[in-house]
């Protein structure tokens, strides 16, 4: 995804709000790398809207505190073929 990385952070939050999207899962859909996304997420955005920084924060917690969780489910996919 080409242009303004100011609009950039701004959509992939927004985006990330709105499905509750994984930090990897907004890297694909954007086409842009997950070190990427944070950046934006995370300095970018806590710079350019507060509000809506505080809203994505509380979503990657979430998906933080639940990632345990995917890992175990991924492995017993994994092995269970």
């Amino acid at each position: 995804m080409k242009g303004n990385v100011e609009d950039r952070a701004i959509e992939i939050a927004s985006y990330i709000i709105e499905t509750g999207a994984t930090v990897r899962k907004a890297a694909k859909k954007f086409g842009v790398s997950k070190s990427t996304v944070h950046m934006d997420v995370t300095e970018r955005l806590k710079k350019l809207n507060p509000l809506l920084y505080t809203q994505v924060r509380a979503v990657l917690e979430v998906n933080k505190s639940e990632r345990h969780i995917r890992g175990g489910i991924a492995t017993r996919e994994k092995y269970s073929k």
